[in-house]
């Protein structure tokens, strides 16, 4: 294969359904892709995909640019590095600058989402100037409106999603493990339990396994929450986790607990005797819910057209043509440098 040549940085095991259809659109261009998956990430690469084994494999590779859905990327790596972001920015710490806006001078490029991360980050490169935005939509989203044809996959029984974020104090997967095997046992619905794979609870998670072994109508996840997996549920349930404006994308009501920033747009309950409740409410898919919800993704995720990845690709030509070298030097973050190339023991600096 020829043509331009690009890399995946993956860190996360959530990065691989975010940049499959970014490999697609690299794919339809007639030019190539490489994985690069750290140490401890599990490895889910298909057979058609190319895995780089070693940080020299990287090197000589010479990628134009790098993708990373994550917070950091061997800055020594070739290639413009880009953010694609590994969700929504929805405030979920009740922080007056939300983390996802955090600079840490890793990257060349940011591709945002829609109104709720543009603004904020155009702010940003005019206060930094290293680095440039643009406004593409996220390539993750590219498969959930490319196939508008295909609806819910649906079962007899409702079957609800229950996706938990990883951060302390805020994840409810330890409140409402009792809450979700009662359930399972008592009505006719069926389960699918999906960690954050930053969640490190061991005995947590077993228990939540155990809760699959022993009802067989949970299912639990282990492998990436993709657009098949989110099509085989009706209602989500969740906590402040950015997975909450994948679900609503395709038009389906989540029930938060004790979400961070709540608003009109979900049915959030603060106790657990109220989750039944809020999840029978939200299986009647209320109409001025379903509104709601439709103005509160239209403002993260206004671009529709399955082409975000293809923009994607564009900003990145854009970049490397009209601003390559011409920006204010990043930061030098020396510290930061140092104990990454200890961490990936390469001191090589040619």
């Amino acid at each position: 294969m020829s043509g331009k040549r690009y890399l995946f940085f993956v860190s996360l095991t959530y990065s691989y359904s975010i940049l499959r259809p970014l490999q697609d659109a690299i794919w339809q261009r007639g030019d190539e892709a490489a994985w690069f998956i750290e140490d401890g990430c599990e490895n889910w690469l298909r057979n058609d995909e190319k895995q780089l084994h070693t940080i020299q494999q990287v090197m000589d590779y010479n990628p134009i640019a790098v993708f990373v859905p994550g917070n950091w990327v061997y800055h020594f790596f070739p290639g413009v590095k880009v953010a694609v972001f590994h969700g929504y920015p929805i405030q979920k710490r009740n922080k007056s600058i939300d983390d996802s806006f955090s600079i840490r001078g890793w990257y060349d490029v940011y591709c945002t989402q829609g109104e709720s991360s543009t603004a904020e980050f155009l702010k940003l490169e005019k206060k930094y100037r290293y680095f440039k935005v643009y406004e593409t939509g996220w390539c993750k989203v590219d498969s959930y409106f490319k196939v508008q044809a295909e609806k819910n996959i649906s079962s007899e029984k409702p079957t609800i999603i229950y996706s938990s974020t990883f951060t302390k104090d805020i994840s409810s997967a330890p409140q409402l493990i009792y809450v979700i095997k009662k359930l399972a046992q008592q009505r006719l619905w069926n389960w699918i339990i999906t960690l954050h794979p930053k969640i490190n609870d061991v005995e947590l998670i077993e228990e939540y396994r155990n809760l699959a072994r022993e009802n067989t109508n949970v299912t639990f996840n282990d492998g990436p929450v993709d657009i098949q997996l989110l099509r085989k549920a009706d209602v989500m349930l969740c906590d402040s986790s950015s997975i909450i404006v994948e679900f609503m994308l395709l038009d389906k009501p989540v029930v938060t607990f004790r979400n961070t920033n709540p608003g009109d747009y979900l049915l959030n309950v603060l106790n657990e005797e109220e989750v039944e409740g809020a999840l029978e409410e939200a299986l009647s898919r209320p109409e001025q819910l379903m509104g709601h919800i439709h103005n509160y993704t239209m403002h993260h995720e206004p671009h529709r057209d399955g082409k975000n990845s293809e923009r994607v690709l564009e900003a990145v030509d854009d970049f490397i043509t009209n601003y390559k070298g011409k920006l204010k030097p990043k930061p030098l973050n020396l510290w930061r440098k140092f104990k990454i190339r200890i961490k990936a023991r390469y001191f090589r600096f040619s």
